[in-house]
């Protein structure tokens, strides 16, 4: 089993071939390649590779299934005593990827 670690979005994910995740956004429209040069550490099922802080040559292809948001979540702020309410609602933005293929350098 194959898999690696790529960073992305201000994030690391760990990503195997033929599964989809869910990533911060990134541009682009359903049906797009993309391509992620950011390899941490890479497995080939029996050799482990790890980068200082990349890979060099390591890259990661996948293909955008679709854009879409999260789930809602309430920012709710009070000081009692003080006539201080504020609600906030926010939904995080994300890119849904299916990876194709990892290259280790």
């Amino acid at each position: 089993m194959s898999y690696a670690i790529i960073r992305t979005g201000g994030k690391q994910f760990r990503v195997e071939s033929g599964r989809s995740y869910k990533i911060p956004s990134l541009v682009g429209d359903a049906g797009a390649s993309v391509e992620f040069n950011d390899v941490l550490l890479g497995s080939d099922g029996s050799n482990v590779k790890t980068g200082v802080p990349s890979l060099s040559g390591a890259k990661v292809t996948g293909e955008i299934v679709r854009q879409g948001r999260g789930e809602k979540i309430i920012v709710f702020k009070m000081k009692r005593r003080k006539n201080y309410a504020k609600k906030q609602g926010h939904r995080q933005g994300f890119t849904e990827v299916k990876i194709n293929d990892i290259t280790l350098g």
